[in-house]
């Protein structure tokens, strides 16, 4: 029912939050039906997409939430990892360093534009931006202890002396 946006959008978070995503999914384009500029529901609808493996619909939904809102960094740390799943690396580390003009301390982008430079196989500027990630938030070292994107780094011993 009209006027409802706001309510419908919360009960999609609710169903998102207990793992209902295909309910979740059903009420954010509900609320994308009423409100076709509604950010944070493009934003979630991308993620559900995301997690469903369907990446390309996910960017669209991104791309979306980016031409209403252009600096608005969920959706394009989110459409950075869309794109680093697709090992459209050059496309995600785009991403990454748009937010990364304006928040150049911002630990999630240069996390993960860490984890797509080492997918390239560039390891020494992939070392550094990990390095400058695990500078601003100590966590990222144990996240990359762990991470599948460094496996192939895992015995190097320039990754071994910054993740311990």
């Amino acid at each position: 029912m009209p006027g409802n946006t706001e309510e419908t959008y919360s009960n999609g978070i609710t169903e998102f939050n207990l793992g209902n995503t295909k309910k979740a999914l059903a009420l954010f384009s509900q609320v994308l039906q009423e409100d076709p500029n509604h950010v944070g529901a493009l934003i979630r609808q991308g993620n559900i997409l995301g997690k469903l493996g369907r990446y390309n619909e996910a960017i669209t939904s991104y791309d979306s939430a980016l031409r209403i809102e252009p600096e608005n960094a969920l959706a394009q740390v989110n459409k950075g990892l869309a794109l680093h799943y697709l090992e459209r690396y050059d496309d995600a580390i785009l991403c990454y360093d748009k937010i990364l003009e304006s928040k150049p301390s911002n630990s999630i982008a240069l996390y993960n534009k860490a984890s797509s430079l080492i997918r390239q196989n560039r390891i020494d500027v992939g070392f550094e931006t990990l390095q400058k990630a695990i500078d601003v938030d100590f966590s990222c070292k144990y996240k990359a202890r762990h991470d599948i994107d460094f496996e192939a780094v895992r015995k190097n011993n320039d990754f071994k002396r910054l993740v311990t």
